[in-house]
């Protein structure tokens, strides 16, 4: 069965490398001339580093990335709001690992040319237009002969032309007016505990910052953070495209930020020490009633980009390449294939979407600002310890990665004879 994959993200590269090993050759085609380790830190939560680490990469994980093992949430006064073990420290069987999203991307990128081949990605390929019926697929690339498949898997991101051509009409991502205002700052010393995830403020203003790389020769630490400021209700026209990933000027959003100052943590001095900042806006796009059509099917952000709330973007996109590959693997025929991965990934994926649009486990922070706003404010009578813990263990459950759940969950690796998911 010949399967083509139409991007090389990480979501692209993770199905790749689980249909390999489930007996299948895909192929690539990525739009880019060249690979190059773009972006800044994402987590891998551990119901997606079990899916890479069962795919054999565990030790080029662990040394690209940090494992983290708690999450502490504060509001603007540098107070406490939430905090909980994460990884291993948590109880789950696989880690939690933050990493810079390039260097996932190239170990991923990497993996699969020397287990497919380096024919297996070809670069420089531009998606055009494609012809999808019941027993195949044919894609057009510009400046390329046309690919006939059995299976085309649209992977290509939240501007997927794969997505764009079921659903014409669809238009631009969902923006309600926030920006996020990415960098990266290498610190003489290691933030909190050294692996920690550290939220702050409320859903306007958010400041979130996690380590990605450490070197344990000097002690310094590279850390990721995030802006998030201005996320409103009243939905608008998202800014053009090549007005994303923009460089941005620290005064947009600094002097919001600038008296979050805690013994422990100044947001201003790990700003002003950054490298350059990125802008983008906070986008998603609604979830789709359908991503299967005919021999065509949609995974990762292509399929249900999300607000990046729970760190949760890159955790389903590889848990959709696992999937796919699985239900392939399993089924009777590839129509059923498809229908099963489609029928496993889309309602949960769905759920995810919404509750990220209602902000997630972030919403713990919401509330700790709405009901206790001001400095002396008692938080734990205004906010009980209780209501907390069920929303951070609720979007757990609806996200795939509560502990006793995952680490009693069957393999996505198929097993004999095996004709039905885990």
């Amino acid at each position: 069965m010949k399967i083509i994959i139409i991007g090389a993200g990480i979501g692209g590269l993770t199905a790749a490398l689980s249909l390999h090993k489930c007996g299948f050759s895909p192929v690539l085609y990525e739009a880019a001339p060249a690979m190059a380790p773009l972006g800044v830190g994402i987590n891998v939560l551990p119901h997606a580093a079990r899916e890479l680490i069962e795919l054999g990469l565990s030790e080029e994980l662990r040394a690209a990335g940090v494992e983290i093992d708690e999450l502490v949430y504060r509001n603007k006064w540098g107070r406490q709001v939430w905090h909980e073990p994460r990884g291993l420290a948590a109880g789950y069987r696989w880690p939690q690992i933050a990493i810079h999203r390039g260097e996932l991307q190239m170990l991923l990128f990497r993996a699969v040319q020397q287990r497919l081949g380096v024919d297996a990605i070809r670069m420089g390929h531009s998606l055009e237009r494609f012809e999808t019926e019941d027993s195949g697929v044919v894609a057009h690339f510009a400046g390329h002969p046309a690919v006939q498949a059995d299976i085309m898997v649209g992977a290509d991101g939240i501007h997927s032309m794969v997505r764009r051509g079921l659903y014409p009409q669809e238009g631009p991502a969902r923006w309600r007016g926030g920006f996020l205002y990415r960098s990266t700052t290498a610190l003489p010393h290691r933030l909190l505990g050294g692996r920690s995830m550290l939220w702050a403020g409320y859903a306007s203003r958010k400041f979130v910052a996690y380590p990605i790389r450490y070197d344990a020769a000097t002690g310094n630490s590279l850390i990721n953070w995030i802006c998030d400021l201005g996320h409103g209700q009243q939905e608008r026209e998202a800014p053009p495209r090549q007005d994303w990933n923009m460089q941005a000027d620290r005064e947009k959003f600094l002097p919001a930020f600038r008296d979050w100052q805690w013994p422990d943590v100044s947001v201003e001095s790990i700003i002003n020490a950054s490298g350059v900042v990125y802008e983008f806006p906070m986008v998603d796009r609604d979830p789709l009633p359908r991503w299967t059509f005919g021999r065509t099917t949609l995974l990762g952000d292509a399929a249900h980009p999300m607000y990046p709330i729970g760190s949760n973007g890159a955790t389903q996109a590889i848990i959709d390449g696992r999937a796919l590959a699985f239900c392939l693997a399993t089924a009777k025929s590839p129509d059923d294939g498809l229908h099963r991965y489609e029928e496993m990934r889309r309602p949960a994926t769905a759920r995810i979407v919404e509750m990220n649009r209602a902000n997630g486990p972030d919403q713990v922070l919401e509330l700790a600002e709405l009901r206790a706003p001001g400095r002396e404010d008692d938080l734990d009578a205004l906010f009980p310890h209780a209501e907390r813990k069920e929303i951070a263990d609720g979007y757990k459950k609806i996200a795939g990665f509560d502990p006793a759940t995952l680490n009693a969950r069957e393999s996505f690796d198929p097993r004999p004879g095996a004709s039905s998911g885990p």
